[in-house]
């Protein structure tokens, strides 16, 4: 009996000293694991990716982080998209943009690196969406709760773009919740 107590009050232990450190490195709330078979045609690239994001409690901007290596090319642009899995749809908020491709005034630059990650990060305000180019998706510029619901219904991506080997992005991933607030 004492041993089992014994056992149970490790175990209790243990698993309050793993919520301690998940405190100190919070689990993000939004998380798109990006790779060319996502892409709409599929790419086959090495290149890979991922987005990571936080929705502040009062809905009003969003914390990001963006990391992408292995990119067959020049990286052109990287946006956040409306639309399903498998479909393509409008761009909804650069989150960085080149020279040749700059995206809207503020719009921050590509990193290019060869060799290891890139990484892009920001904060994402209403001022940052910008208006659907497919009238039909009926989401507006600076529309950042209507873009907060997509991602939410799972209808938003993340991607990256590289010149000149695809028409579209070369590596894409679906936005899903990983953790809702809970306060």
């Amino acid at each position: 009996m004492k041993t089992s107590l014994q056992s149970v009050l490790l175990i209790g232990a243990l698993l309050t000293a793993g919520g301690a450190g998940d405190a100190a490195q919070p689990e993000p709330l939004l998380l798109a694991h990006l790779h060319g078979f996502q892409e709409v045609p599929s790419v086959s690239t090495p290149a890979h990716g991922e987005f990571r994001a936080t929705i502040s409690k009062d809905e009003q901007s969003i914390q990001f982080e963006l990391t992408y290596e292995g990119l067959q090319n020049t990286v052109t642009q990287s946006h956040i998209h409306v639309a399903q899995r498998g479909v393509n749809g409008s761009i909804a908020i650069w989150l960085c943009g080149t020279a040749s491709n700059p995206g809207p005034a503020g719009t921050q630059t590509c990193p290019q690196t060869a060799k290891g990650m890139t990484t892009v990060s920001g904060t994402i305000h209403a001022a940052d969406v910008i208006a659907a180019s497919t009238t039909s998706q009926l989401i507006l510029a600076g529309e950042l709760a209507e873009v907060i619901a997509a991602i939410r219904a799972g209808v938003a991506y993340a991607n990256v773009h590289s010149t000149p080997l695809t028409t579209g992005g070369e590596i894409r991933g679906q936005i899903r919740v990983v953790r809702e607030r809970k306060d």
